[in-house]
């Protein structure tokens, strides 16, 4: 759970106590019945519920109302309190915090300042998040993108709540589509030399094939025909990293390792892989190939993994990076995917079990996103003027901006379709879902300019004048960002973050709009002006997870 001692957190102890003093039977049972507090989903049932002696009816004997009774009889006295808590309905308690609980969120936010909300249930331990992972033959598109900004916020989350991360990606730098690249390359190098060259059938058509061959034969003037293949696949692959690298440095996403998957082979790691199944009795041969008993693991059916002519089907290597991965000392992996490999996950997580190496069953977590269109002026974008046959991520930086772009492909829940209007992401307006949060922070940043006062007093302001259904309704969720916090990283939802940054953004301009803060009465100014300076720093943070920046002036 967070480590900022919450509300919700201190009316539990609260009742737990109250609970075994009205029944010390509990305390001593083996498992002690655990009190849980919940948020009324109307707000005018007060800041939280206690259902308890609805739960403990039967074992008690005794009728709900009854033991809601005993436990408010029980209640220690406490600040924490706004009167006595109401019995509703068969048994519930509804309950208020009193002024003085409410506003002590605002000490927290500015003793905590950028690190407000953060958690410690990682505890230091080692966790990777893979995500991106393209492969080098040809500009990150839209999915891609997705892709770095969920892996990428997914990274921030885990942060938050004290995991020690490790962000990788993994270059399909090995097999099939890696040759066509090579051969797409030489293709075009020979058309540009004047050598009759069909183009391979699965090759690379974009614009950019043509590029990467200018700048070789620039380079290898001797070999202008790209006869050298083995040269020009390495310069492509060299050439398309590169950019690759460029676009993330661009959509602010970095990595802390770059794994190649021709290393698996080089280094002998996928041949001990399979060597080790084989000598672990979880294969067979069978129509010259060799197979993985996947079914014995989960899978819906045996895979090959050796076919006939002696290659290896691409889920062999995957088995032995991931082998890497617990052998590396993170026994907690996430993988950010998109949708279409959902089909490979059954095979990848049963040649892990069967590898016999004490990996957990479900390793590594898999967070799956579904496609993106792009649309421009009501009517879909499909292809890019480079790469020809999809719209690329640069070329969405470029048009909105990164802050827009990283907003957009997170703000959805991950395994959802997200529809990317261009129009609506460069729009100035309310409607704009990363302008309207962006604008709060810019409000709140105007106000306290044309105030001109020393932001250091506002810490030590005397809050008891914020009585207001608005600042009420402020404080509430200022109070709520920690658990949050813990609950998206929890649940690997970055779009969670969006959900609540949206949801303070409305808070925020309705209290502007309802409200004058630069008023007469000190006290009331100050007050006021320390709460929307404490929801300044909040939204500066849950932008910073989502990777998007805190103007101040818009």
């Amino acid at each position: 759970m967070p480590s900022f001692i919450d509300n919700k957190s201190a009316v539990a102890a609260l009742f737990q106590k109250a609970l075994f003093l009205a029944y010390p039977a509990l305390k001593d049972e083996a498992a002690p019945f655990v009190i849980e507090v919940e948020k009324p989903k109307n707000q005018d049932h007060g800041h939280f519920a206690v259902n308890s002696a609805l739960q403990l009816a039967k074992k008690l004997g005794a009728k709900p109302r009854d033991i809601a009774l005993a436990i408010l009889a029980a209640l220690p006295a406490s600040d924490l309190l706004a009167g006595t808590p109401e019995i509703a309905g068969p048994g519930f308690i509804n309950i208020r915090l009193s002024a003085i609980a409410e506003t002590r969120v605002i000490s927290a936010v500015f003793a905590a300042a950028d690190n407000f909300g953060n958690g410690n249930e990682g505890s230091g331990r080692k966790v990777m998040v893979e995500f991106v992972s393209a492969n080098p033959t040809g500009p990150l598109h839209v999915g891609h993108g997705r892709g770095a900004a969920i892996g990428d916020t997914i990274a921030r989350l885990l942060k938050t709540q004290g995991w020690e991360v490790s962000r990788e990606f993994y270059y399909n730098d090995a097999g099939a589509q890696i040759i066509n690249l090579a051969l797409s390359v030489q293709a075009r190098l020979r058309e540009q030399a004047g050598v009759d060259a069909a183009f391979p059938e699965n090759g690379y058509r974009g614009d950019y094939i043509v590029e990467i061959a200018e700048r070789y034969a620039l380079k290898f003037a001797q070999d202008r025909n790209g006869d050298d293949l083995d040269a020009v696949q390495k310069f492509a692959v060299a050439a398309l990293r590169h950019e690759q690298d460029l676009d993330l440095k661009a959509f602010d996403v970095q990595f802390d390792v770059y794994y190649l998957e021709s290393s698996l082979y080089t280094d002998g790691l996928v041949e001990k892989t399979v060597a080790h199944l084989v000598r672990m009795g979880h294969t067979y041969e069978k129509d010259g190939a060799l197979w993985l008993k996947s079914t014995d693991y989960g899978d819906d059916k045996d895979r090959v993994m050796r076919k006939s002519d002696g290659t290896y089907t691409y889920f062999v290597p995957d088995i032995a990076y991931h082998v890497t991965k617990w052998e590396r000392g993170f026994t907690r992996a996430i993988t950010e995917l998109g949708a279409d490999h959902h089909g490979s996950l059954a095979r990848m997580h049963a040649g892990l079990q069967a590898m016999d190496m004490g990996v957990p069953k479900g390793y590594p977590d898999y967070v799956l996103h579904q496609m993106i269109t792009v649309m421009r002026g009501g009517v879909e974008v499909k292809i890019s003027k480079r790469a020809g046959s999809y719209v690329t991520l640069r070329d969405l930086i470029d048009e909105v901006g990164r802050d827009a772009t990283r907003y957009f492909f997170v703000m959805r829940k991950s395994d959802s379709q997200l529809t990317f209007d261009i129009d609506l992401a460069k729009s100035r307006s309310e409607d704009n879902p990363v302008y309207y949060v962006q604008y709060a922070h810019a409000r709140i940043c105007s106000v306290l300019s044309l105030w001109g006062g020393d932001i250091g007093t506002l810490k030590s302001a005397d809050l008891s004048a914020l009585t207001s259904k608005y600042e009420s309704d402020l404080l509430r969720a200022l109070a709520d960002f920690p658990e949050l916090l813990h609950d998206a990283a929890r649940e690997l939802s970055p779009h969670l973050v969006c959900i609540y940054l949206s949801e303070l953004a409305a808070k925020l301009h309705s209290y502007y709009n309802a409200e004058k803060f630069l008023v007469d009465d000190e006290n009331l100014r100050l007050a006021r002006l320390s709460l929307i300076l404490a929801t300044r720093q909040v939204l500066k943070n849950g932008l910073a997870v989502v990777g998007v920046s805190a103007p101040e002036k818009m």
